[in-house]
């Protein structure tokens, strides 16, 4: 049975086109506490991290604006989806030339679809956003966003540790590591540092690791390899606190493996020529 009604997944699709445009001088403070949160460079003056764009156009709203998840209220440039749970579960973007810091900057946000699919784990409510970052007239970032909504699933249980031994770069980010990057993202989102809240209300076993967080820390591993003229991820699996994380390399695709084996996001990275 859908919980999402024709006409209401009508009204949710009126959305398409909806756009929000936002004017910025492009801080070299706040990229640089940026860096520092991903454990990149912070000498972004010289090098920028690769998605150095995440460090603008933060979402920014009044204490009386604030959902009881720590998001934003619904209903203002996304649609107001009544399914309870959101996340950002993947992105597609492309660079066209380095952010000029210190200067001013334009971002455009597009609501580009609005799908409903429905299967053996309940509704789910895909919202896809285009967002195009703009200096001089000219695209720096292009970016489609991809968001997706669900109902609550019930507890989920903490992943049981792999008896083999995996692969990859070690990351075991702490409390301290998700809380940086919260504020240098300005994420509210409570699962990252409210423990009771992330395991009375959301059913996680532990604080959950950003998705953005764990996208950046592909990233920053893919640039160290060559230039990066493009981006892609797609989250698969939580991370959660307490575990730690294995960041793989493949050919062309790089992976953040859980602790029980499981793949938990693959990026792919389109190289500059």
């Amino acid at each position: 049975m859908t919980a999402i009604d024709p006409a209401e997944l009508l009204e949710l699709r009126a959305a398409i086109g909806r756009q929000e445009t936002q004017v910025a001088i492009l801080e070299t403070e706040s990229l640089r506490r940026y860096a520092l949160a991903i454990g990149a460079d912070p000498d972004v003056e010289r090098c920028q991290p690769q998605l150095a764009h995440w460090a603008f156009f933060l979402p920014a709203v009044r204490d009386s604006e604030i959902g009881a998840d720590g998001h934003p209220q619904r209903g203002g440039f996304l649609p107001a989806v009544k399914l309870p749970r959101r996340m950002f579960a993947a992105a597609d973007m492309t660079f066209h030339a380095p952010l000029q810091l210190g200067q001013p900057a334009e971002m455009t946000g597009t609501i580009a679809d609005v799908a409903h699919k429905s299967g053996r784990s309940g509704d789910l409510l895909f919202v896809e956003v285009d967002r195009v970052v703009t200096q001089d007239g000219l695209p720096r970032v292009s970016e489609r966003q991809s968001y997706v909504y669900r109902g609550d699933s019930g507890p989920a249980p903490m992943p049981a540790p792999s008896a083999d031994p995996i692969e990859g770069e070690l990351w075991h980010p702490d409390e301290v590591n998700l809380f940086r990057f919260s504020a240098a993202t300005f994420n509210g989102h409570r699962i990252h540092y409210d423990l009771p809240y992330a395991k009375a209300e959301e059913g996680y076993p532990a604080l959950v690791i950003h998705g953005p967080f764990t996208a950046s820390k592909l990233a920053e591993l893919a640039g160290r390899l060559r230039p990066l003229a493009g981006f892609s991820f797609r989250a698969q699996a939580p991370l959660f606190l307490g575990q730690p994380v294995r960041l793989q390399t493949s050919a062309d695709t790089f992976r953040a493996i859980r602790a029980d084996g499981m793949i938990a996001m693959t990026a792919l990275p389109i190289w500059s020529k």
